[in-house]
């Protein structure tokens, strides 16, 4: 019987997470909380920058944008936060979203699953993401439950079940 296997790979979808931002700026337009206060947020090349007056606003204006990026299904571990910076008048916080498995997270993963996982799985690293293969089904399926109950700094998915 031949081997099965899975992918292991964490993606994000570009325009769920630009839906949000666009929801987050509309949100942050009309609130009156906002008004007067320069808050706003916009993407700058990959990044999303935020904008506003004081670091309150734009810590609210972050926690507004990270509730849209929820309601569209997308985690928080794909947003990476940078501190607050005064520049001027205003205090700006530089996000990315991460798309892919660093080589550190795709070693940390791989190293739970040859030692915590059954002993008939191979794990493979293919640039970011992970191949997983057994020769049992059941094998591969304790796997994925082993890797969604780690505590792990990336979103993951499992695609390509064969």
């Amino acid at each position: 019987m031949a081997d099965s296997s899975f992918d292991i790979v964490s993606k994000v979808d570009h325009q769920e997470a630009d839906n949000a931002l666009n929801q987050a700026r509309k949100e942050v337009e009309q609130r009156y909380d906002f008004k007067g206060t320069g808050a706003s947020i916009e993407w700058s090349g990959e990044a999303i920058l935020i904008k506003a007056s004081t670091e309150e606003r734009a810590k609210a204006v972050l926690d507004v944008f990270q509730s849209k990026l929820i309601k569209r299904g997308i985690s928080l571990k794909s947003l990476e936060s940078g501190e607050p910076v005064q520049g001027g008048k205003e205090v700006r916080i530089t996000s990315t979203i991460k798309d892919g498995i660093s080589s550190e997270n795709a070693k940390k993963i791989s190293k739970i699953i040859r030692d915590e996982g059954p002993k008939s799985v191979k794990s493979q690293i293919q640039g970011d993401e992970l191949r997983v293969q057994s020769k049992s089904r059941d094998d591969l399926q304790e796997v994925q439950r082993l890797l969604k109950a780690a505590d792990l700094d990336v979103d993951l998915q499992f695609v390509n079940y064969r």
